[in-house]
């Protein structure tokens, strides 16, 4: 019998909490405080103390969670950022979106995140910054990229667009460098009803600088002290947001048991050594914002599991030293072999917290089945 499995089912979280959010948003229409003020103050604070960070910042994407973070430390024309060609857009983008460049490192092909080993290589008197990703809902080797970072002088950045309250040896992502940058996209574990994004920061310095630069650079109103933009997070995505936010912890140990769930069905079906399952780190808490799996024919499984009713998508089908728009960087096709083979053998597959044992077992069941006939 098929069973349709979509990737993401936005409709089935909303329904659990369609009692929490409509009242909330309500609220705001009828009191149409539309634009920062108090839901946003509130929100900010709550994912403040969650994170156990000093200050949290809502803005309007993970994008611009990155431009003003790279505004924050003067990123100019010319100036370097170091980062990995193996993440969405926005990693790369924001860089050169004010003039710098991105020098990218290829990554583990175990974890999918930065191989800390090349960055010192890379290096230069123009570099400034390093902006690790936390991809797939995996912190970075953190402790190896502060270290790389304080002796060399360079700001760390992190993107933990994919990790909203994952943890790096008990630390929350986003709170071990200078800079966490989150999105709240919808499809995110912590998503939104629309776009909405995060910086959070330690320093009272850089607050006060992001403070003013998500709204055009104001100290208080038409007074202007630097030139920023609008990137102000709104009062009905902070409202939205924080009711999802005491749903986290929940939504959060079901991803992580449904992947143990696949790990466990994959193992007893026999598929261990055709599919290779994602590797959460000892000093990791994996949250999995996807679940990636690495296969021959990828493709080919792909259309498959389509045929099957199953939901799939490749993150990403091209890596970013690759992207046609970027060709000033001048990078060769070949160079990032590990970027280069994850792009062409990772697939994801359904994660979200409302999966069923039965779509898991009907997933791996139509995996097994692919490869047999395909064998």
């Amino acid at each position: 019998m098929e069973i349709k499995v979509p990737l993401l089912d936005l409709k089935a979280q909303y329904r659990k909490i369609q009692d929490k959010i409509e009242p909330a948003v309500l609220e705001i229409l009828r009191n149409q405080t539309c634009i920062l003020g108090e839901p946003v103050k509130s929100f900010e604070e709550a994912c403040a103390k969650y994170c156990k960070t000093s200050y949290a910042i809502g803005v309007t994407s993970g994008t611009d969670a990155l431009i003003l973070a790279l505004l924050a430390i003067d990123i100019q024309p010319g100036d370097e950022v170091i980062t990995t060609p193996y993440t969405f857009f926005s990693t790369a983008g924001s860089i050169y979106r004010l003039g710098a460049r991105a020098v990218f490192v290829d990554i583990d092909p175990v974890t999918y995140n930065m191989n800390v080993q090349q960055i010192e290589s890379v290096i230069t008197a123009k570099t400034k910054a390093i902006m690790p990703v936390h991809l797939f809902g995996q912190c970075a080797d953190m402790d190896a990229i502060l270290t790389i970072a304080k002796k060399h002088h360079l700001a760390v950045i992190e993107d933990a667009a994919q990790a909203f309250a994952a943890l790096y040896r008990g630390q929350f992502a986003g709170t071990i460098g200078e800079f966490g940058c989150f999105s709240f996209y919808p499809s995110k574990n912590l998503g939104g009803v629309g776009d909405g994004g995060m910086v959070m920061v330690k320093d009272p310095q850089l607050y006060d600088k992001i403070f003013k630069l998500r709204n055009h650079g104001c100290s208080h109103q038409y007074f202007h002290e630097m030139v920023g933009g609008n990137f102000r997070l709104d009062a009905i995505q902070a409202a939205a947001l924080k009711v999802k936010l005491a749903y986290l912890e929940e939504w959060n140990q079901a991803r992580r048991q449904n992947a143990a769930d696949y790990i466990r069905l994959i193992q007893e079906a026999g598929l261990e050594n055709i599919v290779k399952t994602p590797v959460a780190c000892p000093e990791c808490f994996h949250i999995y914002n996807q679940f990636v799996i690495r296969v021959e024919r990828r493709d080919q499984l792909k259309a498959f599991l389509q045929e099957k009713g199953i939901g799939t998508a490749v993150y990403y089908p091209l890596p970013l030293h690759r992207q046609p728009c970027f060709r000033s960087w001048n990078y060769k096709e070949e160079e990032f072999p590990e970027s280069n083979r994850a792009s062409a053998e990772t697939l994801a597959l359904p994660i979200y917290p409302e999966l069923t044992i039965e779509q898991k077992t009907y997933i791996v069941d139509r995996i097994r089945e692919f490869y047999q006939r395909k064998s």
